[in-house]
Protein backbone atom coordinates (compact mmCIF):
# COMPACT_ATOMS: atom_id res chain seq x y z
CA UNK A 1 0.00 0.00 0.00
CA UNK A 2 1.46 3.38 -0.89
CA UNK A 3 1.75 5.66 2.08
CA UNK A 4 1.75 8.93 0.04
CA UNK A 5 -1.84 8.36 -1.52
CA UNK A 6 -4.43 10.82 -0.20
CA UNK A 7 -6.95 9.12 1.73
CA UNK A 8 -10.39 9.06 0.48
CA UNK A 9 -13.23 10.58 2.96
CA UNK A 10 -15.79 7.96 4.90
CA UNK A 11 -19.12 8.94 4.80
CA UNK A 12 -20.45 9.46 8.02
CA UNK A 13 -24.22 8.87 8.21
CA UNK A 14 -24.60 9.28 11.65
CA UNK A 15 -22.82 12.98 11.68
CA UNK A 16 -25.12 13.73 8.69
CA UNK A 17 -28.77 12.78 11.01
CA UNK A 18 -27.03 14.97 13.45
CA UNK A 19 -26.99 17.75 11.32
CA UNK A 20 -30.24 17.02 10.03
CA UNK A 21 -31.95 17.29 13.93
CA UNK A 22 -29.79 20.58 14.53
CA UNK A 23 -32.03 21.99 11.84
CA UNK A 24 -35.45 20.51 12.55
CA UNK A 25 -34.91 19.66 15.99
CA UNK A 26 -34.98 16.48 18.22
CA UNK A 27 -38.93 16.55 17.58
CA UNK A 28 -39.20 16.86 13.76
CA UNK A 29 -40.02 20.71 13.81
CA UNK A 30 -37.64 23.51 13.39
CA UNK A 31 -35.53 24.92 15.88
CA UNK A 32 -34.93 28.38 16.50
CA UNK A 33 -31.16 27.96 15.43
CA UNK A 34 -32.60 26.14 12.16
CA UNK A 35 -34.79 29.12 11.00
CA UNK A 36 -31.60 30.65 9.42
CA UNK A 37 -31.07 27.25 7.33
CA UNK A 38 -34.83 26.76 6.28
CA UNK A 39 -34.67 30.13 4.62
CA UNK A 40 -31.57 29.38 2.74
CA UNK A 41 -32.79 25.97 1.75
CA UNK A 42 -36.30 27.68 0.24
CA UNK A 43 -33.85 30.21 -1.18
CA UNK A 44 -32.01 27.39 -2.92
CA UNK A 45 -35.24 25.07 -4.09
CA UNK A 46 -37.28 28.44 -5.42
CA UNK A 47 -33.73 29.42 -7.68
CA UNK A 48 -33.53 25.72 -8.60
CA UNK A 49 -36.70 25.53 -9.87
CA UNK A 50 -36.80 29.10 -11.69
CA UNK A 51 -33.34 27.53 -13.20
CA UNK A 52 -35.30 24.50 -14.10
CA UNK A 53 -38.07 26.69 -15.92
CA UNK A 54 -35.48 28.06 -18.05
CA UNK A 55 -34.88 25.15 -20.20
CA UNK A 56 -37.92 25.02 -21.50
CA UNK A 57 -38.46 25.93 -24.92
CA UNK A 58 -40.43 25.98 -28.74
CA UNK A 59 -39.64 25.02 -32.08
CA UNK A 60 -41.76 26.53 -34.61
CA UNK A 61 -42.50 24.72 -37.77
CA UNK A 62 -39.70 25.80 -40.50
CA UNK A 63 -37.36 26.07 -37.29
CA UNK A 64 -34.04 23.86 -36.18
CA UNK A 65 -32.92 23.62 -32.92
CA UNK A 66 -29.20 22.94 -31.71
CA UNK A 67 -28.81 21.88 -28.07
CA UNK A 68 -25.41 21.65 -26.47
CA UNK A 69 -24.02 20.35 -22.91
CA UNK A 70 -20.65 21.64 -21.73
CA UNK A 71 -20.23 22.74 -24.75
CA UNK A 72 -20.33 20.05 -26.31
CA UNK A 73 -23.10 19.59 -30.01
CA UNK A 74 -25.57 16.94 -29.82
CA UNK A 75 -25.94 15.30 -33.50
CA UNK A 76 -29.44 17.18 -34.60
CA UNK A 77 -32.04 14.21 -34.60
CA UNK A 78 -35.67 14.68 -35.89
CA UNK A 79 -37.20 12.87 -32.87
CA UNK A 80 -39.54 14.51 -30.97
CA UNK A 81 -38.19 13.70 -27.47
CA UNK A 82 -38.87 16.30 -24.39
CA UNK A 83 -35.32 16.68 -23.61
CA UNK A 84 -33.36 18.19 -26.38
CA UNK A 85 -35.83 17.72 -29.39
CA UNK A 86 -35.51 19.55 -31.97
CA UNK A 87 -38.50 19.21 -34.12
CA UNK A 88 -41.55 21.69 -33.52
CA UNK A 89 -42.90 21.69 -30.21
CA UNK A 90 -42.31 22.36 -26.85
CA UNK A 91 -39.13 20.87 -25.66
CA UNK A 92 -36.45 20.79 -22.01
CA UNK A 93 -32.77 21.61 -22.20
CA UNK A 94 -30.30 21.84 -19.07
CA UNK A 95 -30.44 25.49 -19.31
CA UNK A 96 -27.15 27.62 -18.72
CA UNK A 97 -24.23 27.16 -17.50
CA UNK A 98 -24.84 23.37 -18.10
CA UNK A 99 -26.72 23.84 -21.87
CA UNK A 100 -26.38 25.95 -24.60
CA UNK A 101 -29.73 26.38 -26.82
CA UNK A 102 -30.01 27.68 -30.90
CA UNK A 103 -32.86 28.22 -32.96
CA UNK A 104 -32.11 28.04 -36.36
CA UNK A 105 -35.23 29.44 -38.98
CA UNK A 106 -33.46 26.88 -41.46
CA UNK A 107 -36.58 27.51 -44.07
CA UNK A 108 -36.55 31.26 -44.13
CA UNK A 109 -35.35 32.65 -47.10
CA UNK A 110 -32.64 35.00 -46.38
CA UNK A 111 -31.65 37.42 -48.85
CA UNK A 112 -27.61 39.34 -49.43
CA UNK A 113 -27.15 42.35 -51.72
CA UNK A 114 -23.78 42.60 -53.69
CA UNK A 115 -23.23 45.85 -55.07
CA UNK A 116 -26.14 47.50 -53.81
CA UNK A 117 -27.41 48.74 -50.49
CA UNK A 118 -31.32 49.22 -51.46
CA UNK A 119 -31.32 52.44 -53.84
CA UNK A 120 -27.55 52.34 -52.85
CA UNK A 121 -24.85 51.30 -55.59
CA UNK A 122 -21.98 50.15 -53.96
CA UNK A 123 -18.91 50.10 -56.64
CA UNK A 124 -16.09 48.51 -55.07
CA UNK A 125 -18.71 45.48 -54.82
CA UNK A 126 -20.03 46.20 -58.30
CA UNK A 127 -17.47 46.83 -60.71
CA UNK A 128 -15.83 44.06 -62.19
CA UNK A 129 -13.44 43.38 -65.04
CA UNK A 130 -14.92 41.51 -68.06
CA UNK A 131 -13.38 39.10 -70.43
CA UNK A 132 -12.56 42.21 -73.15
CA UNK A 133 -11.13 44.10 -70.42
CA UNK A 134 -14.27 46.19 -70.30
CA UNK A 135 -15.38 47.78 -66.63
CA UNK A 136 -18.82 46.36 -66.06
CA UNK A 137 -21.16 47.73 -63.18
CA UNK A 138 -23.09 44.26 -62.07
CA UNK A 139 -25.46 44.28 -59.45
CA UNK A 140 -26.31 40.90 -57.39
CA UNK A 141 -29.27 39.51 -55.25
CA UNK A 142 -28.87 36.32 -53.50
CA UNK A 143 -31.36 34.21 -51.78
CA UNK A 144 -30.71 31.45 -49.36
CA UNK A 145 -31.45 29.09 -46.68
CA UNK A 146 -30.01 26.90 -43.87
CA UNK A 147 -29.67 23.15 -45.10
CA UNK A 148 -27.07 21.82 -42.36
CA UNK A 149 -27.69 23.78 -38.76
CA UNK A 150 -24.40 22.51 -37.38
CA UNK A 151 -21.98 23.50 -39.87
CA UNK A 152 -24.29 26.70 -39.81
CA UNK A 153 -23.57 27.41 -36.35
CA UNK A 154 -20.02 25.78 -35.17
CA UNK A 155 -17.86 24.91 -38.24
CA UNK A 156 -17.93 28.41 -39.87
CA UNK A 157 -17.15 31.97 -38.54
CA UNK A 158 -19.77 34.30 -39.65
CA UNK A 159 -21.04 32.13 -42.85
CA UNK A 160 -24.00 34.22 -44.05
CA UNK A 161 -21.91 37.43 -44.14
CA UNK A 162 -18.11 36.90 -44.38
CA UNK A 163 -18.33 34.35 -45.90
CA UNK A 164 -20.92 34.02 -48.51
CA UNK A 165 -20.48 37.59 -49.15
CA UNK A 166 -17.06 36.61 -50.51
CA UNK A 167 -17.84 33.97 -52.36
CA UNK A 168 -20.39 35.43 -53.99
CA UNK A 169 -18.27 38.07 -55.33
CA UNK A 170 -15.55 35.74 -56.15
CA UNK A 171 -17.95 33.91 -58.21
CA UNK A 172 -19.66 36.63 -60.08
CA UNK A 173 -16.19 38.02 -61.56
CA UNK A 174 -14.77 34.45 -62.31
CA UNK A 175 -18.12 34.33 -64.64
CA UNK A 176 -18.24 38.35 -66.00
CA UNK A 177 -14.38 37.88 -66.72
CA UNK A 178 -15.11 34.73 -68.72
CA UNK A 179 -17.69 36.86 -71.22
CA UNK A 180 -17.75 40.16 -73.10
CA UNK A 181 -19.48 43.19 -72.13
CA UNK A 182 -21.85 42.97 -74.96
CA UNK A 183 -23.01 39.72 -73.88
CA UNK A 184 -23.35 40.39 -69.74
CA UNK A 185 -25.07 43.05 -70.62
CA UNK A 186 -27.39 41.87 -72.85
CA UNK A 187 -27.73 38.09 -74.25
CA UNK A 188 -25.96 35.76 -71.36
CA UNK A 189 -27.87 37.61 -68.31
CA UNK A 190 -29.48 34.16 -67.74
CA UNK A 191 -26.45 32.10 -68.56
CA UNK A 192 -24.13 34.28 -66.18
CA UNK A 193 -27.08 33.77 -63.14
CA UNK A 194 -27.04 29.97 -63.85
CA UNK A 195 -23.18 29.58 -63.83
CA UNK A 196 -23.24 32.45 -60.42
CA UNK A 197 -25.61 29.91 -58.77
CA UNK A 198 -23.44 26.69 -59.21
CA UNK A 199 -20.05 28.00 -58.29
CA UNK A 200 -21.16 30.09 -55.24
CA UNK A 201 -22.97 26.76 -53.98
CA UNK A 202 -19.86 24.68 -55.05
CA UNK A 203 -17.38 27.20 -52.66
CA UNK A 204 -19.62 27.26 -50.32
CA UNK A 205 -20.14 23.65 -49.57
CA UNK A 206 -16.62 23.57 -50.03
CA UNK A 207 -16.28 25.85 -47.09
CA UNK A 208 -18.41 23.61 -45.01
CA UNK A 209 -21.05 26.52 -44.27
CA UNK A 210 -24.17 24.90 -44.54
CA UNK A 211 -25.86 27.10 -46.85
CA UNK A 212 -28.14 26.48 -49.67
CA UNK A 213 -28.60 29.22 -52.52
CA UNK A 214 -32.28 28.93 -54.05
CA UNK A 215 -31.61 31.82 -56.25
CA UNK A 216 -29.36 34.18 -57.63
CA UNK A 217 -30.62 37.21 -59.74
CA UNK A 218 -28.80 40.17 -61.61
CA UNK A 219 -30.57 43.15 -60.67
CA UNK A 220 -28.55 46.02 -62.24
CA UNK A 221 -25.97 44.99 -65.36
CA UNK A 222 -24.72 48.32 -66.89
CA UNK A 223 -21.30 50.02 -68.13
CA UNK A 224 -19.93 52.70 -65.55
CA UNK A 225 -21.72 56.30 -65.86
CA UNK A 226 -18.51 57.78 -67.05
CA UNK A 227 -19.60 56.04 -70.58
CA UNK A 228 -23.17 55.19 -69.92
CA UNK A 229 -23.78 57.35 -73.16
CA UNK A 230 -21.90 55.49 -75.85
CA UNK A 231 -22.77 52.32 -74.54
CA UNK A 232 -26.45 53.25 -74.90
CA UNK A 233 -25.66 54.95 -78.62
CA UNK A 234 -24.36 50.99 -79.23
CA UNK A 235 -27.51 49.11 -77.97
CA UNK A 236 -29.41 51.26 -79.84
CA UNK A 237 -27.87 51.06 -82.91
CA UNK A 238 -27.56 46.84 -82.16
CA UNK A 239 -31.58 47.02 -81.89
CA UNK A 240 -31.90 49.63 -84.79
CA UNK A 241 -29.85 46.49 -86.58
CA UNK A 242 -31.82 43.98 -85.20
CA UNK A 243 -35.06 45.78 -86.01
CA UNK A 244 -34.02 46.24 -89.56
CA UNK A 245 -32.73 42.61 -90.08
CA UNK A 246 -36.15 40.97 -89.00
CA UNK A 247 -38.13 44.20 -91.14
CA UNK A 248 -36.01 42.29 -94.21
CA UNK A 249 -36.89 38.74 -93.14
CA UNK A 250 -40.73 39.92 -93.07
CA UNK A 251 -40.07 41.01 -96.41
CA UNK A 252 -38.62 38.26 -97.84
CA UNK A 253 -40.80 35.64 -96.28
CA UNK A 254 -43.51 37.97 -97.98
CA UNK A 255 -42.32 38.18 -101.43
CA UNK A 256 -41.11 35.40 -102.18
CA UNK A 257 -44.32 33.57 -101.96
CA UNK A 258 -45.82 35.93 -104.04
CA UNK A 259 -42.94 35.94 -106.59
CA UNK A 260 -43.09 32.19 -107.19
CA UNK A 261 -46.85 32.49 -107.57
CA UNK A 262 -46.99 35.11 -110.20
CA UNK A 263 -44.28 33.49 -111.38
CA UNK A 264 -46.57 30.24 -111.81
CA UNK A 265 -49.37 32.03 -113.08
CA UNK A 266 -47.03 33.80 -116.19
CA UNK A 267 -46.14 30.14 -116.98
CA UNK A 268 -49.45 29.17 -117.19
CA UNK A 269 -50.24 32.33 -119.27
CA UNK A 270 -47.48 31.05 -121.25
CA UNK A 271 -48.37 27.56 -121.97
CA UNK A 272 -52.31 28.81 -122.59
CA UNK A 273 -50.46 31.37 -125.10
CA UNK A 274 -48.41 28.36 -126.90
CA UNK A 275 -51.56 25.91 -126.73
CA UNK A 276 -53.46 28.23 -128.46
CA UNK A 277 -50.88 29.50 -131.01
CA UNK A 278 -50.54 26.01 -131.79
CA UNK A 279 -54.22 25.47 -132.38
CA UNK A 280 -54.46 28.33 -134.30
CA UNK A 281 -51.55 27.29 -136.34
CA UNK A 282 -52.41 23.80 -136.77
CA UNK A 283 -56.05 25.09 -138.06
CA UNK A 284 -55.04 28.14 -140.88
CA UNK A 285 -52.53 24.77 -141.84
CA UNK A 286 -55.86 22.43 -142.04
CA UNK A 287 -57.45 25.36 -143.99
CA UNK A 288 -54.43 25.76 -146.37
CA UNK A 289 -54.70 22.80 -147.06
CA UNK A 290 -57.79 22.07 -148.12
CA UNK A 291 -58.14 25.37 -149.95
CA UNK A 292 -54.85 23.80 -151.87
CA UNK A 293 -56.75 20.91 -152.60
CA UNK A 294 -60.06 22.86 -153.78
CA UNK A 295 -57.21 24.96 -156.00
CA UNK A 296 -55.81 22.01 -157.77
CA UNK A 297 -59.41 21.07 -158.78
CA UNK A 298 -60.42 24.59 -160.28
CA UNK A 299 -57.47 26.81 -160.00
CA UNK A 300 -59.39 29.69 -161.76
CA UNK A 301 -62.60 29.80 -159.70
CA UNK A 302 -60.22 29.21 -156.83
CA UNK A 303 -58.33 32.02 -157.82
CA UNK A 304 -60.96 34.30 -158.23
CA UNK A 305 -62.93 33.70 -154.75
CA UNK A 306 -59.66 33.82 -152.71
CA UNK A 307 -59.27 37.29 -154.64
CA UNK A 308 -62.83 38.48 -153.95
CA UNK A 309 -62.43 37.57 -149.86
CA UNK A 310 -59.24 38.99 -149.51
CA UNK A 311 -60.74 42.42 -150.92
CA UNK A 312 -63.85 41.88 -148.39
CA UNK A 313 -61.59 41.39 -145.42
CA UNK A 314 -58.86 44.75 -146.94
CA UNK A 315 -61.89 46.78 -147.47
CA UNK A 316 -64.61 46.40 -145.07
CA UNK A 317 -66.26 49.59 -144.74
CA UNK A 318 -66.34 50.13 -148.86
CA UNK A 319 -69.26 49.19 -150.98
CA UNK A 320 -67.89 46.53 -153.14
CA UNK A 321 -70.09 45.32 -156.53
CA UNK A 322 -68.98 42.76 -159.26
CA UNK A 323 -69.31 43.74 -162.72
CA UNK A 324 -69.43 41.16 -165.77
CA UNK A 325 -67.12 42.95 -168.72
CA UNK A 326 -68.23 40.82 -171.26
CA UNK A 327 -71.79 41.96 -171.44
CA UNK A 328 -72.40 44.31 -174.29
CA UNK A 329 -74.46 47.44 -174.31
CA UNK A 330 -75.56 50.02 -171.58
CA UNK A 331 -76.33 47.70 -169.54
CA UNK A 332 -74.02 46.53 -166.53
CA UNK A 333 -74.68 43.15 -164.88
CA UNK A 334 -73.14 43.64 -161.48
CA UNK A 335 -73.74 41.47 -158.21
CA UNK A 336 -73.37 43.59 -154.72
CA UNK A 337 -71.18 41.93 -152.36
CA UNK A 338 -73.23 43.68 -149.43
CA UNK A 339 -76.38 45.22 -148.69
CA UNK A 340 -75.60 49.23 -149.47
CA UNK A 341 -76.09 48.60 -152.99
CA UNK A 342 -80.04 49.60 -152.37
CA UNK A 343 -79.67 53.56 -152.90
CA UNK A 344 -76.99 53.04 -155.82
CA UNK A 345 -78.17 55.58 -158.78
CA UNK A 346 -77.78 54.66 -162.35
CA UNK A 347 -75.48 57.33 -162.80
CA UNK A 348 -73.12 55.91 -160.31
CA UNK A 349 -72.93 53.06 -162.00
CA UNK A 350 -72.27 54.51 -165.42
CA UNK A 351 -69.03 56.54 -163.27
CA UNK A 352 -67.80 53.37 -162.17
CA UNK A 353 -67.86 51.66 -165.84
CA UNK A 354 -65.94 54.51 -167.54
Amino acid sequence: MNPNRQREPEINIDDIANRLRSIFGSSGGPSKNSLPGIIIFGIFTLSLLIWLGTGFYTVQPGEQAAVRTFGRYSAVSNTGSFIGGTVPGLHWYYPAPIGTLNVVAVDEIRRLEIGFRGETSIPVESLMISGDTNIVDVQLLIQYNIKDVESFLFKSVNPDTVILKGAAESSLRQVVGQRNIDDVLTTEKEVVQAETKLLLQDLLDQYDTGINVTEVKLQNVRPPSQVQDAFDDVVRAREDKERTINLAQAYEADIIPRALGEAQRVLQLAEAYKQEKVAIATGQSDRFLSVLAEYNKAKDVTRQRLYLETMEIILPGVTKYIIDGEVGGNLLQFLPLTNDSKDLSLDSLEKLTE
